[in-house]
């Protein structure tokens, strides 16, 4: 390696990309259990509706049963994560265990998401839930220096006065860690416009929206979580594409929807694998991130479901590079775009730019004897 060459034009090999600081924006709790955990939860329970007694061979169900090409298909495998997570010690050991596995991918700001009132049946109430993630969160953060952000996801397909509940949770628990609020599961037949009374509570409350929206469903999705729901960031977006005109490989119109996301720089909560796994878009050579990354959308990568879709940030890091060219320049401007639309406050997003990310990759970039 020369001085010679530049960070814009230097694709790094996987073991710089597992160095550089990541941000990750998208993750669900309940998407992102080891599997041992989940072994080791199930039998002290006592639910046996696992499919495998053995780590790897579980491993391997859940990826094989996420990545069939169906939203609906992808989600099945939750049945059995949130199964084991009915207790406070559970619950606690999972969110302290994230914090790690992030701390070792080198992550050093993540928000993670759940659905409080998915984890109830063992007793626990919706506050008990929150308090024993946060509990977990706050220990981890703590001993292994990650900044963590907790969002409460309520669900398209359950009843408006649930998510109105669940936006009251969310804004009550502010304080504490939770940062933001959610609207998650399948599109089809499940507008966002129908929980409004939970958006109108949040955005009174001054706290910040994320929606996935252009993920199963078109750029309706996308318009109406933004212009019905107030939605800061969201979730996913693949399918915002089908707003813009291209043809042989020029584009021809954007349309109002695509240039208001780029104009008022909308997050787009970016995730490779699961997009694929999900159906999101047809194959991963077909994903339209690198051309929103070309036009100037602030597209971030994420990972959605760490253990349905077998995945890591460095995963999805390498994955920018190896199939759409990604440079180390490009790894850190995502990156950078992930902690400017995070939902920590601004003093501390600052501080992780230009104490964490800005450091971390110049140390590699004169390590590599690279040029800016």
């Amino acid at each position: 390696m020369t001085t010679a060459t530049k960070a814009s034009a230097y694709k790094p090999e996987r073991s710089v990309t597992a160095r550089v600081p990541k941000v990750l924006l998208h993750e669900h709790l309940d998407g992102g259990l080891r599997p041992r955990t989940v072994l080791e939860l199930a039998r002290a329970c006592g639910y046996e509706g696992l499919p495998h007694r053995d780590e790897r061979s579980l491993a391997d169900w859940f990826h094989a049963g996420a990545a069939r090409g169906s939203l609906p298909l992808y989600l099945e495998g939750f049945t059995h994560t949130i199964a084991v997570m009915q207790s406070a010690d559970a619950l606690e050991r999972i969110a302290y265990e994230y914090c790690e596995d992030m701390a070792a991918d080198n992550v050093v700001y993540s928000e993670v998401r759940f659905a409080p009132h998915f984890h109830t049946s063992g007793g626990l109430g919706l506050d008990g839930v929150m308090r024993a993630v946060l509990r977990g969160l706050e220990r981890g953060q703590r001993d292994f220096q990650v900044g963590v952000g907790l969002i409460v996801c309520a669900m398209r397909n359950q009843s408006p006065e649930l998510s109105f509940k669940l936006a009251e949770l969310a804004v009550g628990f502010r304080d504490q860690g939770c940062v933001g609020f959610d609207l998650a599961g399948e599109e089809a037949g499940h507008p966002a416009k129908e929980h409004l009374r939970a958006f109108e509570h949040v955005k009174r409350a001054n706290f910040s929206i994320t929606i996935h929206a252009g993920e199963s469903f078109g750029p309706e999705s996308i318009w109406q979580a933004l212009q019905y729901c107030g939605a800061h960031r969201i979730g996913h977006g693949t399918r915002l594409i089908e707003d813009i005109v291209i043809y042989q490989g020029k584009v021809i119109k954007v349309g109002a929807l695509a240039q208001y996301v780029l104009d008022h720089r909308i997050p787009i909560e970016v995730c490779l694998s699961s997009n694929v796994h999900t159906g999101a878009t047809p194959s991963m050579a077909e994903h339209p991130f690198r051309f929103y990354m070309d036009r100037g959308f602030r597209v971030t990568l994420n990972t959605d479901n760490r253990l349905m879709s077998r995945t890591t940030m460095t995963d999805e890091y390498q994955l920018a590079v190896d199939q759409f060219g990604c440079t180390l320049a490009h790894l850190e401007k995502i990156t950078i775009n992930g902690m400017k639309s995070a939902f920590a406050h601004y003093d501390e997003r600052v501080k992780v730019i230009f104490e964490r990310i800005k450091p971390g990759y110049a140390a590699l970039r004169k390590e590599l004897g690279l040029a800016l």
